[in-house]
Formats: structure tokens, C-alpha cells, sequence
């Protein structure tokens, strides 16, 4: 990708219930990269119905986000995460209109675990491979029973939506952004600044 161009705004979806890492681990991903990459013009902020209030996440943590929908600039990437607080979104009409607007004119939509919900309710993923956690895809196909599923896939690509399975999958789904958005070298050197080098004890 050019070092020179318009400058490319990545939104971070928040509401009340959405789960800590699915929001937290892209922001830290894609953040360290437009700070620590300034000269790759990237623009991350995170998005609200509402801003003017703390959206409370799944797990208690509090956080206001950066923008109100009717404030926030052009998206160019959409990042939905999921949430407990996902399946009380699933039929709300308002929240159709304005995700289903946003990738009218989004460069990429993607999701995080049960972010595909409200994906899936818009009808972006009618006849479209997409994963999820792996124990919300009977969710996931209530909603819309015509999407692929993709249970052993950490993520899915399909062109302008990319799912991600549950959680920490976000991370990797993140840095996948960076390969999509400029390239692997760059990917890579993120990774390595944020340490992402996962040796679990079990």
C-alpha cells in the first residue's frame, strides 16, 4: 500500500454487554499500529448509539466511547464485537438501518464471536460462508439458517466481511486487517511490537 493517501478510519463498535477482548484485543492491535505507524495515515476510534454515557461491557468494565453514531466520521472499517449484550440487538431495527448503512460505504465489515448476529439480522450474511463461537453457531443460524457455517475456522474472509470465532480470535482477525490493509511485513512487525507470541500453560 502507499505510505501517501486519504487517511483510512477503522470503528470499533461498543454497547452495553459487549464482551471485553472482542472489543479491547483489535483496539490494542489496530491502535498500536496508527500510533506506532503514524506515516500509514490508520484512524481508530470506537463508535456508540450513544456516547454522552458509559456503555457497560459484558464483564463490568466501563468505557466511554469515542463517538456517538450521528458523530462518528466516515467508517471505512467496521469492527462489531460480541457479547451477551448482542442478543438483545438481534430485531432492533435502528441498529439494522445503521450497520447496513455503514457497509454500504465501508470498505470492510467484520465481526468478533457473536458480532455475526448482528451481521447476520442485517442480512449481510445471507448465503455467505461466516463464523462465530464455536457454541453460538445454533444462534447464528436461527437468525439466518441460508449462512455457511465455519466452525473450525479462527476466521473467515469473504471479500468486504470478515467473521471472526469467539473472543481472542479478534486478535488474530486484527492482524489479518493489517495483511488486508497494507501488508504481512507490516502485520508481522505489529505482532512482534505487541509481543503477541501466545504460549498458554494448557
Amino acid at each position: 500500500m502507499k505510505e501517501t493517501r486519504e487517511r483510512l478510519s477503522i470503528g470499533i463498535a461498543l454497547f452495553d454487554g459487549a464482551e471485553e477482548l472482542d472489543w479491547a484485543g483489535p483496539w490494542e492491535v489496530l491502535s498500536y499500529w496508527s500510533k506506532y505507524r503514524p506515516e500509514d495515515n490508520i484512524e481508530v476510534f470506537t463508535v456508540a448509539k450513544d456516547n454522552s454515557r458509559p456503555i457497560e461491557c459484558a464483564k463490568g468494565l466501563r468505557v466511554l466511547a469515542d463517538y456517538s453514531w450521528d458523530s462518528a466520521p466516515e467508517i471505512d472499517v467496521l469492527v462489531y464485537p460480541g457479547g451477551r449484550g448482542t442478543r438483545a440487538q438481534v430485531g432492533d431495527e435502528e441498529l439494522r438501518a445503521w450497520v447496513r448503512s455503514v457497509h454500504e460505504r465501508a470498505r470492510l465489515t467484520t465481526s468478533v464471536c457473536t458480532g455475526a448476529y448482528i451481521l447476520a439480522d442485517a442480512g449481510l450474511l445471507k448465503g455467505r460462508p461466516a463464523t462465530t463461537h464455536w457454541d453460538d453457531f445454533d444462534g447464528l443460524l436461527a437468525i439466518d439458517g441460508s449462512i455457511e457455517a465455519r466452525r473450525n475456522e479462527r476466521f473467515v474472509d469473504d471479500d468486504d466481511i470478515i467473521t471472526a470465532a469467539g473472543i481472542s480470535a479478534g486478535i488474530d482477525m486484527a492482524l489479518y486487517l493489517i495483511v488486508r490493509l497494507h501488508s504481512e511485513d507490516r502485520a508481522r512487525e505489529i505482532k512482534r511490537r505487541i509481543q503477541y507470541e501466545p504460549e498458554p500453560p494448557v
